[in-house]
């Protein structure tokens, strides 16, 4: 049972990731290598991008449409609450954690949904699967856009860098464009992205590593490993958990106080409880400087982690539940 229940909650990817934090640690690229590797990573983050814009479905879009205010209650907690949250627990924290790490707080804050995870738990808690696929990819593509600009403002705001105009042609450059070119070109590879997903989803999780890599790479070179300690990922562990279970509460109150079903409910507090390391780290490479990428996505991997723990307790509590009341209401 312990075996099961470890292998339920602890992504296996976290492992290769954690692998490729020690081995930046051991073996940093620099000089040369790091600029090699600095084109390569690019390259793959355009990929990455170009493949969502691909599985992106304009059909299961438009099938979920009809559930406009779910969506709007969804957006609202991604691109609203968890931003006043990240705002206030800088404005808290200031004595305990580094700013840096505390911009990193803020920053996983202004990410949209996941996408694959947050319909995987709605599907296994027995919520709107349709409105689940529309809302996470609703956040996911606005969030190539909004994310950015509340960088732009927010963390501008809390004495961080705000976003250039090289950052605006590069998220445009190797984000935008990509994801676009993806979309338009769906109806000619779309049934060849939908038979190799298992191999594109190698694509996906190879650029995340990439970037990382680089990110720490230059982090350890700056000196990361003394502007961090145990202390801090401490700090971030106890942070990230205090977020993501206001959300929880939050978006939870919230279905029941707009009257939506049992089903839109579930989406409401999956989908909107999410933050995806996915977009997260691509645009933390393009956002912000080099040697800062690697504290900046600290929170966000630890975020992550929590987020598979929690929400895979909460999927089996809640289908439990519906299957005690016959998927009633």
């Amino acid at each position: 049972m312990m075996k099961r229940f470890l292998t339920s909650v602890i992504d296996p990817f976290l492992l290769v990731l954690l692998a490729t934090v020690g081995l930046a640690a051991l073996l940093p690229a620099q000089g040369q290598a790091a600029d090699i590797l600095d084109v390569v990573a690019g390259i793959a983050i355009a990929l990455l991008f170009f493949f969502h814009g691909a599985k992106l479905s304009r059909e299961a879009i438009l099938a979920g449409l009809g559930h406009w205010r779910l969506h709007l209650t969804v957006l609202g907690f991604t691109f609203a609450i968890f931003p006043v949250l990240g705002l206030g627990a800088g404005f808290l924290a200031p004595a305990l954690i580094s700013p840096v790490i505390a911009a990193g707080v803020l920053y996983l804050c202004l990410l949209p949904s996941t996408v694959q995870s947050s319909i995987a738990f709605v599907s296994i808690a027995g919520g709107n699967v349709p409105a689940a696929i529309c809302s996470a990819s609703a956040s996911n593509l606005l969030g190539i856009f909004l994310t950015p600009v509340l960088v732009g403002l927010l963390m501008h705001t809390t004495g961080q860098a705000g976003v250039s105009l090289d950052a605006l042609r590069s998220i445009i450059v190797q984000l935008l464009v990509p994801f676009v070119a993806g979309h338009l070109l769906r109806p000619l590879i779309g049934g060849f992205v939908q038979k190799h997903k298992q191999v594109i989803s190698y694509t996906d999780r190879g650029s995340i590593l990439l970037v990382i890599y680089s990110a720490f790479s230059a982090a350890v070179v700056e000196g990361l490993w003394h502007k961090v300690d145990i202390g801090d990922i401490a700090m971030i562990v106890v942070i990230s958990s205090v977020i993501l279970g206001i959300v929880l509460y939050l978006s939870g109150l919230a279905g029941r106080l707009f009257g939506f079903s049992r089903e839109d409910r579930i989406v409401l507090v999956f989908c909107g409880s999410k933050k995806s390391l996915v977009s997260g780290v691509p645009m933390a490479s393009v956002l912000f400087p080099v040697a800062q990428v690697g504290l900046i996505i600290l929170p966000l991997m630890i975020f992550h982690q929590i987020q598979l723990i929690i929400c895979t307790w909460l999927a089996a509590k809640y289908r439990r539940e519906g299957l005690g009341e016959g998927q009633g209401d």
